[in-house]
């Protein structure tokens, strides 16, 4: 359990996350991956780093009872994390390739929105449901997965687009079957590390040069909200209904309306969850294996709260 570092082949190294039972990373998670990921990327040797996770799905954020039973130490601490270990994947020196399976909430997308390319599962679902958890942040890195009004839209009701759908808006390379994920991920990586290894750490350079948006400063901006929530008690007053089936803020993501979507999974305490990258997301009892939340359900114009 935690984050390792392996070598299957020459030129790629592969981070793997584990953290059952759902891949809601405490906070020294998310200190190991950052530290996991910045070696592999000054390793002389590594052209690409791989970026997958053990269990059911990729990743469901912040560990919400760690923040529950801390308060705000261990709230700084999981922003600070979460900071540097998308920091950590978008500053790697080499290109960054994240194999997502099954729901990847909160902090799992602060991870693929800075990765270079995204290998999905067919089950694979991306969300931030931080509103339902008492915290904001990641909207920087979903607007680099899906275009902005669908970005907002999935903000604000907490809802979830399919692996399907970002390969549509193009953010997700290639979308395969469960058991092929780690061969598919592999596959690019391959072809990314047979370039001139130089050659490749300039172009990684270059290409973060050109970006229109820090988004180290932007997600710093989003965190700012999160802490003054903290601070005024209103993220305790929503973070309290976690696991009770209640919606903080008399919201709710819109369950009655029959969608099925993975948004807000862990509603059991016992799931295990999270505040999400930036704070606010956490694991669905049924989320493995469902790719119920589809593109139409997520994004068709159905009443949602």
């Amino acid at each position: 359990m935690g984050v390792s570092r392996s070598s299957p082949e020459k030129g790629i190294s592969v981070v793997t996350v584990d953290f059952p039972p759902v891949n809601a990373l405490p906070v020294r998670g998310w200190s190991e991956l950052a530290a996991a990921v910045r070696a592999s990327g000054r390793a002389a040797d590594v052209r690409c780093v791989v970026l997958a996770a053990e269990g059911r799905g990729f990743n469901a954020g912040v560990d919400i009872k760690e923040i529950q039973a801390a308060g705000q130490e261990a709230l700084i601490g999981a922003n600070h994390g979460c900071a540097e270990a998308f920091a950590a994947v978008y500053e790697c020196a080499v290109p960054v390739v994240a194999a997502v399976q099954g729901f990847c909430l909160g902090g799992g997308i602060g991870l693929v929105g800075n990765a270079d390319a995204i290998v999905a599962s067919e089950d694979a679902v991306f969300g931030l449901p931080e509103l339902d958890r008492g915290a904001l942040g990641a909207a920087t890195h979903l607007a680099r997965l899906v275009p902005q009004h669908l970005m907002r839209a999935l903000y604000y009701t907490g809802r979830t687009a399919s692996a399907d759908e970002l390969h549509r808006h193009g953010s997700v390379w290639r979308v395969v079957p469960r058991p092929e994920l780690r061969d598919a991920a592999l596959g690019l990586a391959r072809e990314i590390a047979a370039k001139d290894g130089q050659l490749l750490r300039m172009a990684k350079t270059a290409i973060n040069g050109i970006d229109p948006v820090d988004v180290r400063r932007s997600y710093r901006f989003e965190q700012g909200f999160t802490f003054e929530a903290n601070l005024s008690g209103l993220a305790d007053r929503v973070r309290d209904t976690f696991g009770t089936g209640e919606r903080g803020g008399g919201g709710g993501r819109g369950r009655a309306a029959g969608r099925s979507d993975t948004a807000g999974i862990g509603d059991t305490a016992d799931e295990g969850g999270a505040v999400g990258g930036s704070g606010g997301a956490a694991e669905d009892r049924a989320a493995a294996g469902n790719g119920a939340t589809s593109a139409k359900s997520d994004t068709s114009g159905k009443e949602g709260a």
